[in-house]
């Protein structure tokens, strides 16, 4: 399975605010990040929505509280720019229901990116993040992994053109993905080892134990399960999160 965040840097310059709700995102208090944002502009009311929706995504919880944050923010989207945006989100939740089987929301969540990529121009920032996400339904709902890579480099050009590092960290992991699907071990290492090492650069540290884990799929003992050990002790740390998680990292032992 494949699961994604909002893009962002993690570098937040001089905004105490900005500062604050990357801190909280970062170690898995969305909710707490979203409540220093007062949604009266299109920009807070789009950035609540994505970190309650991010939070439904790792957690398999919240649905409703992402729900009424996505309508606000629809709500006050004016231009294209907005809009698109917040189809984008409204897209991401609907794949998030529909990935964690809480309700076949397929059909609305091709129709949302479909909005999205008739309002979000070629070369634009948000472009990126919207390849990426068209990329995860291509490679999960619609199982053609062909059609996924293709989205997935296309976010990894704009997310490099646009210095985006953590939606990179993202495209790295996925496109190693697919190559260690394909068998390409060298490939899917370097990919893993990429996005391990952007995560920790930016202290991103509910994405380093799924980033932890992938790269132990494409090493060789005894590094995969030392890799495996400090995955869990994250997981661990940030009390089961993200949910999915657990899954892959149960020992051999648990699941025998």
């Amino acid at each position: 399975m494949a699961y994604t965040a909002m893009s962002g840097n993690g570098t937040t310059g001089d905004d105490p605010l900005q500062t604050a709700v990357w801190r909280l995102r970062s170690r898995a208090c969305w909710a707490d990040a979203a409540d220093l944002l007062q949604p009266v502009t299109a920009a807070a009311a789009l950035q609540r929505a994505g970190l309650l929706v991010e939070r439904c995504l790792y957690t398999e919880q919240g649905w409703e509280e992402a729900e009424d944050a996505l309508r606000t923010a629809e709500a006050v989207a004016h231009g294209d720019d907005e809009r698109g945006a917040a189809a984008c989100e409204r897209g991401q939740l609907a794949y998030a229901a529909t990935l964690h089987g809480v309700r076949d929301r397929a059909d609305e969540a091709r129709a949302a990116l479909g909005r999205a990529a008739a309002l979000i121009p070629p070369g634009a920032p948000a472009r990126a993040l919207l390849d990426f996400r068209r990329g995860l339904l291509a490679e999960n709902l619609a199982r053609s992994p062909q059609a996924a890579r293709a989205a997935y480099r296309r976010a990894h050009a704009g997310a490099t053109a646009h210095d985006d590092p953590l939606l990179l960290s993202f495209t790295w992991r996925h496109l190693a993905g697919l190559a260690l699907r394909d068998g390409e071990l060298a490939e899917a290492r370097h990919g893993f080892t990429e996005s391990l090492r952007i995560r920790e650069e930016l202290g991103y540290l509910v994405g380093t134990a799924p980033a932890l884990a992938s790269l132990a799929d494409a090493e060789s003992e005894p590094e995969a399960s030392r890799l495996r050990e400090e995955a869990r002790r994250l997981f661990r740390l940030l009390g089961g999160v993200p949910t999915w998680l657990a899954r892959q990292l149960a020992p051999p032992a648990a699941t025998a």
